[in-house]
């Protein structure tokens, strides 16, 4: 649904300039995967690096999302889609800010990323897969969701009494139970670099 009443007003300062004063173009890294796959740990990180070298960045992280924007949406297949809907559009306009801005969500469903991918022009949206086993995830569970979600305590939790849809095509997958976070950094790095998004080295 669109507001009624509304009309866009095109900012004098466009996307083009604002990358240029930037020095890099601007897009979306959106790292899925499910809870303690490392996507949090992982964006943080690729995040240090971009800012080391000079670019404009920022995370939208999945519980820091929740604290705010997303406080009021709960955990349904709808309620999901919403979260994910409110992040995407915030993203875009971090675009059009000309920052490259790195999510974390566990993002579980494939029509809700390609919504975000398609309010985005095209290769502005660049899907990083943390793969990792549920086994592996579990022994991850500092917060102790997972045990929760196996005693009941916990519904429409991902990976355990909800689904999670694999990325069928990711500019990136990375085994985040088998690489270090060291070499899945240098892995989304080169991705970018390929993607002619960043030149330092």
């Amino acid at each position: 649904m669109k507001s009624n009443n509304v009309q866009w007003h095109s900012s004098i300062v466009t996307r083009a300039r604002r990358e240029k004063c930037n020095g890099h173009k601007g897009a979306v890294v959106w790292f899925t995967g499910l809870s303690g796959s490392g996507k949090s740990t992982l964006a943080h990180a690729v995040e240090d690096y971009l800012h080391s070298g000079g670019c404009r960045t920022f995370v939208l992280d999945g519980d820091n999302v929740r604290h705010g924007l997303c406080a009021d949406l709960g955990f349904t297949d709808v309620e999901r889609t919403e979260n994910i809907r409110r992040v995407g559009e915030v993203s875009k306009l971090f675009v059009e800010a000309g920052n490259i801005v790195l999510t974390a969500f566990i993002s579980p469903f494939e029509n809700d990323r390609s919504s975000v991918e398609n309010i985005l022009s095209p290769g502005d949206f660049i899907e990083i897969y943390c793969s990792c086993s549920l086994a592996v995830c579990e022994k991850r569970d500092v917060k102790g969701l997972y045990k929760k979600a196996r005693a009941g305590e916990i519904n429409n939790f991902t990976g355990i009494s909800s689904i999670y849809e694999p990325p069928r095509n990711p500019a990136l997958c990375i085994e985040t139970d088998v690489s270090t976070l060291d070499e899945s950094v240098k892995m989304v790095i080169e991705i970018l670099k390929r993607k002619n998004l960043i030149n330092f080295a």
